[in-house]
């Protein structure tokens, strides 16, 4: 349908429609109002003034549409109930100008959104549309949560140094981004060294592609920042067309880095109430990598112009959210327009909606159509769908909110540098997988930032923020680095494949005892995080492991392990017996090992240094002697292994694997 406004404009004499006729008994008036609330998809709380969303049958969608150029909907039921409600116009949802077929297939084409005087009872409204037999469902337009958190402070980017010792880009504050690569020394108290996405071992891999685009779907990005605009992907159509006019035909005008959905025009980042948020994500995602500008971003490429490419959906503007109507349109342009990770740092307030039945509703909510559409939309050859990410939110709350907790997506909890929860993190219900978000803390009676996240923010400035929503950029950027190493060695992962190497892709710790006093000078009870942060601290190298297919095994700092290598092959009950196996000395070296010995199916290791190396060991596969010659034995054979040594790490005693591998404790 054409996105022209249809107005509506009929008489009131044609109001002809009513929740019950005038002669029905009790009985029957009950019986009437419990069909109409069923329609109610939600309820009006911290809905969009003004607007409802309604979920037409499949006649009426064809009447409105036919109706595009027309000042009356054709409709007449519909059309009474307008008059009656003051209603000013009537908008598809969703945008058939492009891939229309598919959308029609998913009834897309029958969600549209009514607008009236914003003094309107949505709750009057909202029970008069769902009393009409053409309208199937009724949708509140909950607004979407503006960020809580800014930015302390800016930071004095230094100037462009040569690359340090244990540094791999050139990027002056990559030495403070210790979310990446944590040694311990940040300031921050309890700083645990390994509390990172272990990101600088999976750039020895693969640093980004720019044909993996991320819809960022936020506040805008600063598409100029000099740090962001190489790995912004244009549409050159628009970028080089006409001003105003809708060069490639896809119902946008001068959509040239995204699009912004709230004042339904260009991407903008300097309104009074902007937080620079959405550029502060998007930093994390892909900042431009050994440019000597600046932050690295977890898959902003090695300086060659091979980041992945990022666009803007934005949502918030101004410090005025969008409701769900506009939001689920900036996902159907996200798929439109090529991505395959969507990041999501925003959300509902957390217990606003209860369960995923609340949310999807047989998948007929206008926001779960959306996401429906953007998991099976398949823009990169290396992915059959698209993976959206999400916060799970900072109401500190034992459950997700919504979208983030619906079961369908990955939501992402915060840690701070001591590895340990932070404060304000949602957990447990609906969370998925935890990654660094950042923390204040006090000293002396002054709020310090050096815990937080740093990224960019608008006009080539930089900052450190706290939050999920610092945390779930280093998730969306580990799955777009997945997709990039994925295509690079010529891999096709499916959408159910990569959600679950994300989630087991994990570092855990050991239990949680006691108290953690935190900046705001409460206290929270670190037990009732045992076991509900998701599956762990994601890891960036892990990751990249799982997409290969190379099994990793953790190993704990400055101990002695007896690892059952049995245990890591097949089923792990082989019967195998280890081979002795030259370690390179590369690898002793940077693992620090001291001790390796092999003895039956097990390996006898100590290192004494952090990090992630590969190596392949040998063993006998039936039996105890490799037969050959006058003895007739077993098979050698051998299998790639990724160590990982991380402080922290338990194994079970007996078999060395690790402790819980399924729950962070």
């Amino acid at each position: 349908m054409n996105r022209t406004k249809l107005f509506i404009l009929a008489l009131a004499g044609m109001f002809a429609v009513s929740c019950a006729t005038d002669n029905v008994d009790q009985a029957g008036s009950v019986s009437t109002e419990v069909a109409v609330m069923k329609k109610f998809v939600n309820t009006s709380d911290k809905a969009v003034k003004g607007e409802l969303i309604i979920y037409v049958d499949e006649n009426t969608a064809a009447q409105l549409e036919g109706a595009a150029d027309a000042t009356r909907s054709g409709v007449t039921a519909l059309d009474a109930v307008a008059v009656e409600l003051g209603a000013e116009q009537l908008m598809p949802v969703f945008n058939l100008k492009v891939n229309a077929e598919r959308k029609r297939a998913m009834g897309m084409h029958r969600w549209y959104t009514m607008t009236m005087p914003e003094d309107a009872d949505l709750e009057v409204a909202a029970k008069a549309l769902a009393a009409l037999d053409v309208v199937e469902r009724v949708q509140f337009s909950t607004q979407v949560e503006a960020p809580k958190y800014q930015a302390l402070e800016e930071i004095d980017a230094p100037a462009a140094t040569r690359t340090t010792d244990g540094q791999p880009f050139n990027d002056p504050l990559l030495l403070e981004q210790w979310h990446y690569n944590n040694d311990g020394t940040v300031d921050f108290p309890g700083a645990k060294a390994g509390a990172d996405v272990n990101l600088f071992e999976a750039w020895k891999l693969t640093t980004g592609r720019p044909d993996v685009v991320v819809a960022v779907v936020d506040e805008g990005v600063c598409y100029e920042h000099v740090d962001l605009k190489p790995n912004m992907r244009a549409n050159e159509a628009e970028l080089n067309g006409v001003e105003g006019v809708d060069d490639d035909g896809n119902g946008y005008v001068d959509d040239i880095y995204g699009y912004n959905f709230v004042h339904k025009g260009a991407i903008s980042w300097t309104r009074a109430g902007d937080s620079g948020h959405g550029t502060h994500v998007a930093g994390t995602v892909a900042a431009v990598n050994n440019n000597g500008i600046g932050v690295g971003g977890v898959a902003g490429g090695s300086g060659n112009g091979d980041g992945v490419r990022m666009i803007s959906c934005q949502i918030i503007s101004g410090g005025t959210p969008a409701g769900v109507s506009a939001t689920a349109a900036a996902v159907e342009y996200a798929a439109d327009n090529g991505a395959c990770v969507l990041q999501n740092s925003w959300g509902f307030e957390a217990g606003v909606l209860s369960n995923d039945d609340g949310f999807e509703k047989g998948s007929t909510s206008v926001e779960a159509t959306a996401f429906l559409y953007f998991m099976e939309t398949k823009n990169h050859p290396n992915l059959d769908g698209g993976i959206i990410i999400f916060a799970a939110g900072n109401d500190g709350r034992n459950v997700a909110g919504y979208p983030a907790a619906w079961n369908k997506l990955i939501a992402v909890s915060a840690i701070a540098p001591d590895g340990l929860p932070t404060y304000f993190t949602c957990y447990d219900r609906g969370c998925n997988v935890s990654a660094p978000g950042g923390e204040y803390f006090k000293r002396g009676g002054q709020t310090i930032d050096t815990g937080c996240v740093v990224s960019t923010l608008p006009n080539n400035k930089y900052a450190r923020m706290q939050g999920t929503s610092m945390a779930c950029p280093h998730v969306s950027g580990i799955a777009a680095l997945a997709i990039s190493y994925a295509a690079d060695n010529g891999i096709v992962l499916t959408l159910p494949e990569l959600k679950d190497i994300i989630v087991s892709s994990i570092t855990t710790f050991n239990q949680w005892s006691g108290q953690k006093t935190h900046y705001m000078g409460g206290t929270i009870n670190l037990a009732n995080y045992n076991n509900k942060m998701g599956t762990g601290l994601i890891d960036a190298y892990r990751v990249l492991m799982a997409v290969r297919g190379t099994t990793c095994i953790p190993i704990p700092l400055d101990e002695q392990v007896i690892l059952d290598i049995s245990a890591y092959i097949g089923d792990g009950k082989g019967a195998i017996k280890m081979l002795k196996t030259d370690i390179p000395e590369d690898v002793v070296e940077k693992l620090g090992i001291t001790e390796c010995k092999f003895m039956g199916s097990k390996l006898i290791m100590t290192c004494t240094k952090p990090g992630s190396a590969l190596v392949t060991l040998k063993y006998v596969a039936g039996g105890n002697t490799v037969g050959g010659g006058l003895v007739t034995g077993g098979m050698e054979a051998q299998q790639e292994f990724a160590l990982i040594v991380r402080p922290g790490v338990k194994l079970d005693e007996e078999t060395g694997a690790p402790l819980n591998p399924g729950g962070w404790l």
